[in-house]
């Protein structure tokens, strides 16, 4: 037996080393939904990447001027308050906010994939609605200063967004923002982003985004249940990614399939009706990890549906007209406790897009010409059709494709459970817009009649 083992081993030996199995090839299937999932995650590094080159500090506010914020789908109703937040087991942040009544307020803290772990308002915090927060992470044992609530965060590094409605004071709203305060009650440990992406939203990253996948999914953890399975997916693509011989099909499948598979999930991420598009989940995506890079891609920092509804018009055409009529007894006004508001960005980034007319949004504050019906009629169109109210028109990009992000902040619930679409955006002919602009100076001329008679 002891020659029969030697001789097996020599012959071994003579015959080389043994060759390793080739790696087993991956599905299409799974390197895009590897991808997709991804995604999510490399969006938020990315805008850390942006925040911190513009001059973040961990743990220091940065309070925002109206309209002073430039990432996909901004709400212009409200003014900004930033912070990237860093805890450890020996170290909170502090943070403290005014009492702010008669307009909505809320800071909004999010993980690293985009998913919101908390809202401080007066709806979520009935019996501390202000006054001091601490942040810490679960183990720390800080002493809580006196009138101190502690908030407990999932993560060692988060995002801090607060939002305070403009209204009809914004000065008020400004000093309300300026006596919001942020430090660090310790000296917390903060580890280096794995990586700090640069891609756009037109070129998105191919096979790259593998490269050191193992460590970005160990940096953050996902609160989400059911994320094993494509979990174990990016793993098997990261690590078939570093052979020379299946990276260059590994990219090809990302760029021919992937990407433009999740581009057309954007245009099918919810419930559509009257040309509207309600998104299917935001804010807290459970297992939907689609439509979280969708959120992110989309518009990152999105909240969840008790605070806010989102609905989209998509691909519409600059150069054309369009006119959405809300009935008196469906005003958009009726649909919100708080405020709405309507958008126009592009098609590519999400951005704001720049117009003569310096006008970006249609609001409950803008002045508004009514129907002597009551009902509500808005314009989106390159120029302002002859006799239609300036007041009513948010400009488009004349010859190019651009998007309406519609928001209903404190939606009541036919909003929030979708059973409400806001009216369609019509595009209308000569004739129509002819016929329009006679019936308003029909109104008009009531109107006129009325106030003689008085």
């Amino acid at each position: 037996m002891k020659r029969f083992a030697l001789a097996t081993l020599a012959a071994i030996a003579m015959a080389g080393p043994v060759c390793a199995q080739p790696a087993k090839r991956l599905a299409d299937r799974d390197i895009v939904e590897a991808y997709q999932y991804m995604l999510g995650r490399l969006l938020v590094l990315r805008q850390e990447n942006l925040d911190f080159k513009e001059g973040f500090k961990w743990n220091e506010i940065i309070h925002r001027a109206p309209g002073g914020v430039d990432w996909a789908n901004p709400n212009l109703d409200v003014i900004y308050s930033e912070a990237w937040i860093a805890l450890d087991e020996k170290s909170c942040t502090l943070i403290e906010l005014p009492e702010i009544k008669g307009r909505y307020y809320t800071v909004q803290i999010l993980n690293g994939w985009g998913e919101t772990t908390a809202n401080i308002n007066e709806r979520n915090f009935q019996k501390h609605p202000f006054g001091k927060f601490l942040f810490c992470i679960k183990g720390a044992t800080p002493v809580l200063p006196k009138g101190t609530l502690r908030v407990t965060l999932p993560s060692r590094k988060s995002r801090m967004l607060m939002r305070i409605e403009i209204g009809a004071n914004p000065a008020e709203a400004i000093a309300l923002q300026k006596k919001v305060t942020m430090k660090a009650m310790g000296k917390p440990v903060v580890e280096e982003a794995v990586v700090k992406p640069d891609f756009t939203n037109s070129q998105l990253p191919g096979v790259e985004a593998f490269d050191k996948a193992e460590e970005i999914l160990a940096s953050e953890a996902d609160l989400n249940p059911g994320m094993i399975d494509v979990r174990e997916k990016v793993s098997a693509v990261a690590k078939a990614a570093a052979d020379r011989t299946q990276r260059a099909r590994i990219d090809e499948v990302i760029r021919k399939q992937a990407i433009p598979a999740f581009r057309s999930e954007i245009l099918k991420m919810g419930k559509a009706e009257n040309g509207w598009m309600h998104p299917r989940v935001v804010g807290n995506y459970r297992t939907d990890y689609v439509m979280r890079s969708i959120a992110n891609y989309a518009g990152i920092w999105a909240n969840n549906s008790k605070e806010v509804v989102y609905f989209t018009a998509q691909g519409l055409d600059g150069s054309q007209t369009f006119v959405q009529t809300f009935p008196k007894d469906s005003l958009p006004r009726s649909k919100t406790r708080y405020f709405w508001s309507a958008i126009v960005v592009d098609d590519v980034d999400y951005k704001v897009i720049p117009n003569s007319l310096n006008r970006f949004l249609l609001n409950k504050q803008s002045p508004l010409h009514f129907g002597d019906d009551g009902s509500l009629t808005l314009i989106f169109a390159p120029k302002l059709p002859e006799g239609i109210p300036e007041s009513n028109w948010l400009p488009t990009p004349e010859g190019k494709k651009y998007n309406v992000t519609f928001r209903f902040y404190g939606p009541t619930k036919d909003v929030t459970d979708g059973k409400y679409f806001p009216p369609p955006l019509v595009r209308t002919s000569a004739t129509r817009t002819e016929q329009l602009i006679q019936r308003l100076k029909n109104e008009q001329l009531i109107q006129r009649l009325k106030k003689s008679k008085q």
